[in-house]
């Protein structure tokens, strides 16, 4: 493949690091380092693949141009639009072009998370009850001194739309029926700290979100019938811990296994290279996961911001 990262940013060169002999040339408007300012200006012919990292308003008109131009797409998530309507055109393009457009959601990739899906899918755990996390970074500060952060539903989409997918990827299909519980404006202009709950979902779901937490931190608590299962912290933050506990009856101290694991984040490499696979084996674009998101991100995205001007 020769692929071309749009936008270089801290993502795009994430992404420019990873994607190694692939790489061919970068756009982006601002920094100096990038051969173009335009995705228009890099000859057609130079390149099969984009890597798109941009802040999401422009996303739609720039995955278009590159669909239409029969190039296969990766771009950073969330997959956002202001209608479902352009996500399925989006769709219906990759599949005349025969090209694959990919949303990226390297969390998949986590070791503990693949753990996770794998342990809840074995049917060990018994009936899943609750799941709760928690997702804290501290950059309250940039998000506000960014020139796009710092607007609309704020923190919601950037980790919430993690949290969402994260949810589907371990237990499946979850419907849309998810509120705020909370939304704040702490030190920003948008909502900077944001806690979600489903009211049907099996299992029920608590997500917490937060720029506030000065600690960079994720944990997770799935709470079940045979058990229960925890994971302290990400790769990238490490070390990172998984923990199975098995339920002792009628009550008593469980005994548990626990993996920790400090290590470099593998998400970025593993998810190129499954993108790439992607692309080689001609596989379909499927974009239902980013219409559900996007419905969902749009609807908790004004509720929040709603609740935050309260």
């Amino acid at each position: 493949m020769k692929a071309i990262v749009v936008g270089l940013g801290v993502q795009g060169q994430k992404r420019r690091k990873f994607a190694g002999s692939d790489y061919v040339v970068s756009v982006d408007p601002i920094n100096k380092e990038a051969e173009y300012r335009s995705v228009e200006d890099v000859p057609l012919s130079s390149y099969d693949t984009a890597l798109v990292c941009i802040p999401d308003e422009p996303k739609v008109e720039v995955l278009t141009y590159l669909l239409k131009n029969g190039k296969h797409v990766l771009v950073e998530k969330p997959l956002w639009a202001s209608d479902d309507q352009q996500i399925e055109k989006l769709e219906q393009l990759a599949h005349d072009k025969g090209v694959v457009c990919y949303t990226a959601y390297n969390h998949r990739f986590e070791p503990h998370y693949v753990r996770m899906r794998d342990l809840v899918a074995s049917g060990e755990l018994g009936t899943i009850y609750r799941c709760r996390m928690f997702y804290g970074n501290g950059t309250a500060r940039l998000a506000r001194e960014s020139g796009w952060r710092d607007q609309g539903a704020g923190v919601l989409p950037d980790l919430g739309s993690h949290m969402l997918d994260t949810a589907k990827f371990w237990f499946g299909d979850l419907g849309e029926d998810f509120h705020v519980v909370s939304a704040d404006c702490f030190e920003n202009r948008a909502p900077d700290h944001v806690v979600l709950a489903s009211q049907t979902t099996i299992p029920k779901l608590e997500f917490e979100m937060t720029l506030l937490s000065w600690r960079n931190h994720f944990t997770c608590d799935v709470f079940a019938e045979r058990g229960s299962a925890h994971i302290l912290s990400l790769c990238k933050w490490g070390p990172s811990t998984f923990i199975h506990r098995t339920r002792v009856l009628p009550a008593g101290r469980p005994p548990e296994e626990a993996v920790t694991l400090v290590q470099d984040d593998p998400t970025w490499a593993l998810e190129y290279a499954h993108f790439r696979t992607l692309c080689e084996s001609g596989t379909v674009t499927d974009l239902s996961n980013d219409l559900w998101l996007n419905r969902l991100l749009r609807k908790l995205g004004q509720a929040a911001q709603r609740e935050a001007t309260v």
